[in-house]
Parts: structure tokens; sequence; C-alpha cells
């Protein structure tokens, strides 16, 4: 017999606006699913809940890219779990996630009503994919511990990976999460990862490959066992094109005993069962039997999440701090040779220029000289995404840029090490010597007049006017011996860091540590170190293997990264 629509469909209580009626909820769902808004009558009856919203990057909320929202109070008697759901945009997340919370309040095909977390705008999906990749986002589901599992859940959004506002767009992501694992109120373990893609894939794209290693690479090698494929649109048959795929783009993600690859299966479609209504029989079946095959999905992916080992993020955040610092350590040591090599051709031009006045110092004779010096100024930062940039006034250095997203009032970048000293600039200086504004230092150079007795003054006021020619050289050779021997210090640690990163890395595949190591691997050419070039070009290979599947959009990330910090 089929079902009648409206004898299963909710009616609120016109006393108690916006309650759902006893006959669904019973008493615990009352108390949790007092406030809600209506979306549409159904079938099913769809309602938004409204959850508790706070921006954890402390920005306003049109600039915030980081917030969380709770929904229901955290009972510290049970075990919260997390997992962090990955994929590209129109992958199906943000019904995954619903059908996840729907499954956890224990909401049933054949109740007709349906929950969302995230309102799913299907009239206009392009407006509802731009809102949606806004933000990291991070859904505590608290109260429902005991219906389908024992457990409350936390899971974290990242959508925008792969959206048409492009590369930069998907490294600020990146960032996002880094504050997320790093900050005092953010997240500290990871139950689970979900690679979210369509069962339907017979291959990954170039841009699907990039987001999996983007995040991947975050990760220590402890987090492999705890990452899995989760397959939308599935038609619960084995997805045999999709694991291969995964397979040929050597991700990496979970085995079971059988060294079998670890997934689960959803074809959500409770939100729209208008049409089973509509159409007959034979369209309710399918519909159920796709409602099933997510219901039997997340009882397996639950199931495993609660079986499994947590992961502390404390290997993970060792990775991002190692990253940060490799970063800012080549960054700033792309400047120091850029003044190196800068203040070289002033040496040469300057020395050119003295030789015209040779007849002058002989006889002891005051002249003025044209003369060209190094300064630095401050050039104000314009991309989106470049928010900050830590600067040490002592040093007059950049000591993190591009987009240092993580410094903030209450805590200091993450190249400053315990003692609160910069491990970046020349000098280490204290954090007190530092600040985080929307500039950066660049080195430039001008023409100025000098005096002869002016240029002696400048080196070595000692020395005989006649000798003066011969002074100013050896000081500004000397000057420029020092900075090549702290370039090859900085070079050194920078190769040690990398090494250090490919140890504790699940995944060292990122287009920036691809340009890292093309900038290092031709400095220490030039510093003759034969060894550490080798190394450094055998983790180059390895890489190039494992992501030829990245192809073009890969490469675009690496043009994007060099346009940045080159």
């Amino acid at each position: 017999m089929t079902i009648k629509a409206k004898s299963f469909i909710p009616q609120l209580d016109v006393a108690q606006p916006g309650k759902i009626p006893f006959l669904f909820t019973g008493k615990k769902f009352q108390e949790h699913l007092i406030d809600v808004n209506k979306i549409d009558d159904g079938p099913p009856a769809r309602y938004k809940l409204k959850p508790e919203q706070i921006d954890l990057d402390k920005r306003s909320d049109e600039e915030s890219k980081l917030v969380r929202f709770t929904f229901g109070k955290r009972d510290p008697k049970h075990q919260n779990r997390t997992i962090l759901l990955v994929g590209a945009t129109g992958t199906g997340k943000s019904t995954l996630i619903n059908a996840l919370v729907n499954y956890l309040m224990g909401v049933k095909f054949d109740d007709q009503v349906w929950f969302e977390i995230i309102e799913e705008n299907d009239k206009d999906p392009k407006s509802q994919s731009h809102s949606q990749t806004s933000a990291v986002s991070v859904y505590q589901v608290f109260g429902f511990e005991g219906i389908t599992v024992p457990y409350s859940l936390t899971i974290i959004d990242t959508p925008g990976y792969g959206d048409t506002r492009g590369l930069e767009y998907d490294n600020l992501i990146n960032k996002k999460l880094q504050d997320l694992f790093c900050a005092d109120d953010g997240v500290d373990i990871i139950d689970a990862v979900g690679l979210v893609l369509k069962a339907t894939e017979n291959r990954l794209d170039e841009r699907l490959v990039y987001i999996f290693n983007s995040v991947t690479s975050l990760f220590g090698k402890n987090m492999e066992t705890n990452i899995v494929a989760m397959m939308t649109h599935s038609d619960s048959m084995t997805p045999a094109n999709a694991l291969r795929a995964l397979d040929e783009a050597k991700i990496k993600y979970a085995k079971n005993e059988n060294n079998e690859p670890v997934y689960f299966l959803f074809n959500n479609c409770q939100k729209s069962m208008k049409e089973k209504y509509e159409r007959g029989k034979h369209v309710e079946r399918a519909a159920r039997h796709a409602y099933g095959t997510t219901e039997q999905g997340l009882s397996d992916l639950t199931k495993f999440v609660g079986q499994c080992q947590p992961q502390s993020l404390k290997t993970t955040i060792k990775v991002m701090k190692e990253r940060i610092r490799l970063s800012a350590c080549i960054q700033n040591l792309n400047e120091r040779i850029t003044d190196i090599e800068t203040k070289q051709k002033v040496i040469q031009n300057n020395k050119k220029e003295l030789s015209k006045y040779e007849d002058q110092i002989k006889n002891n004779e005051s002249f003025t000289i044209n003369v060209e010096e190094t300064f630095k100024e401050r050039e104000e930062l314009t991309n989106f995404w470049d928010y900050k940039a830590v600067c040490c006034l002592e040093c007059q250095e950049t000591c993190h840029y591009p987009g240092c997203t993580w410094a903030s009032n209450s805590s200091w970048c993450h190249v400053m090490d315990k003692n609160g000293n910069c491990t970046s600039c020349t000098k280490k200086c204290s954090v007190k010597d530092h600040v985080k504004e929307k500039w950066r230092y660049v080195t430039k150079t001008r023409t100025v007049p000098k005096t002869s007795e002016e240029m002696k003054k400048m080196y070595d006021e000692n020395k005989a006017k006649s000798e003066l020619t011969s002074t100013t050289l050896e000081q500004m050779e000397k000057e420029i011996t020092d900075l090549q021997q702290s370039k090859h210090q900085i070079l050194d640690e920078a190769f040690n860091i990398i090494v250090e990163l490919e140890k504790i890395a699940l995944n060292i595949d990122s287009a920036l540590t691809f340009v890292q190591l093309d900038f290092l691997i031709e400095k220490m050419k030039e510093k003759n170190d034969p060894e550490k070039v080798e190394k450094l070009e055998t983790i180059q290979r390895q890489i190039n293997e494992s992501t030829k599947a990245g192809g073009s959009y890969f490469m675009k990330s690496v043009l994007n990264f060099k346009s940045m910090i080159m």
C-alpha cells in the first residue's frame, strides 16, 4: 500500500511556533529542537536547525574564514569523535553532513522529516556553492548520544577546494585548517579523515589529486590508517572505477586486514522525496533503496569512527610548523640573496665610478661622487588572502610571508621558537622586535651624492685619503663575504628542515615543497655541495612521480607560488 504523505508530515504546533510535534520527536528531541525554521512543506518536511555560531579566527562575519557551529550542549560523560571531510565543490559534502546529522538524531525514511544544519539551496546551486566555500566550518552535534551511536560528533567541512576562485583560495583553506589545529579552542584530535568523491569517478582529475594531496600533506604518517574514501552518488555497487582511480593517483588512505581499501557508500535523496509521490511506487522503491544505501554507509562509517584509534594532532602540528619554518627560511633566504647580489652590483658600479677620481685621490683633493646604495622600503600587501606579514624591525626583514594568518594578538607566528625568538631573521631577534602588519620589507637601490670625506667616514676614519679606494672596496668585499657565509648557514638550515619534513610527513607532495626544492637545489649547486644536491634531487623525483596525475593543475600551482615567493 502506498504511504500517503500527509499522514506522516509533522505539523507545527501553533501554540508553540517552531516546535516539532511530540508524535515525532519525543521528549529528548523536544529539548533540542525548540528553535527551528521550516524550509519546505515536503514531503519530507524540511527544517533548518539553528546552531550557535562562533568565529574562531576572531574576524568579522564578512571576513571570517573559520567558523564553529554548535548544536546542543555537550555532556562530558559522553565521548566526542571528530571527522574531517575533504573534497571538491559539487561532490555532495553538504548533503552528506546533513544526512549524518539526521542519522545521529535517529531520523528514518518513513518519518518524512529532514533536518538541515547546512541549508541547501536547490534553486540556486551556484549561490549555495559560493556561500559554503567562504569558510572552513566546524559542526558540533551534541545531545543525541545513544540513539544511533554512543558518542557526540564534530564534523569539519572544508568546502571550497577546486572552487572557481582558484589556487589562492585553495591555499587559504589549508591555512585555516592550520589555524584550527593550532588554536587554543580549536581541534587537537582527529578520529577520521573522509576523502569525499563521487562513486562514478573513472579517474581523478588534476584538481581532485591536488585537493587530496594538499590535505594529506598536512598530516603525520600516523594518520594514514584513519583516512577513508567516502563515495557519494552511489548505486550501492562496488565502486571499482573510483577505487582504481584513487590507486592510480597514489592517494594514501586506510586498508583493512585483507589489505583492501576502506570506503563507504552514500546516495541520499531523503530531502527530495516529492517525486516518489508524483511518479508512483517504483520511484518510492528507488528512493527507499537509495536512502538505505546512505543509512548503511553511515552505520558502517560511525562504527569505524567509534573503533579506530583517535590520532593526536601533535605530529600534524609539528609537520605544519616545519612547513612554516621551511617556507619562512627560504623566503628570507631569497631576500638576503637579493641583498647580496644587489650589493655586489653596487660595489662594481661604485668601484668603476671611483676609478674616475684617481688623480684627485692621489692629490688629496676633495670631490663629490654619485654612488649607489641599498635601502629597505615597506611595501603594502594587496592580495585578498594575504592578510598580514610578520616583520623584524631590528633586522628590517620579512620573517613570514606570504599570507601569515597564524599570528594574532594572543598567539605569535610559528617562526618564533619556544623562547620567543625568531628562527627566520638574521639576528634571531625577540618577538618584541617584530610586528604583524599589512606590509613587508623589500630591498631597493638609489643613487646619492657623497663627498670624498663622507666616503672615508663610512669605512674607516683612521685611513688616509690616499687609501680611500682600497679601504672602501675591502670593507664592502668583507661585507659580501659575511653575507655569503650567512647565506650558506641558512641553506644548511633549510636542507635540515626539509629532510626532517620527509621523515614525519604522511605526504610531502605539495606545490610549495616542489618550488622550495627547486630553489634549494639551484642554490646548493652554487654552494658546490653535491651530496646535499643529490639528496634534494631524490626527494624531488619522488614528488614528480607521485604527482603526475596532478597534471596542469599542479603546475599552475607551482607557477602561482613561484610568482609569490620568488
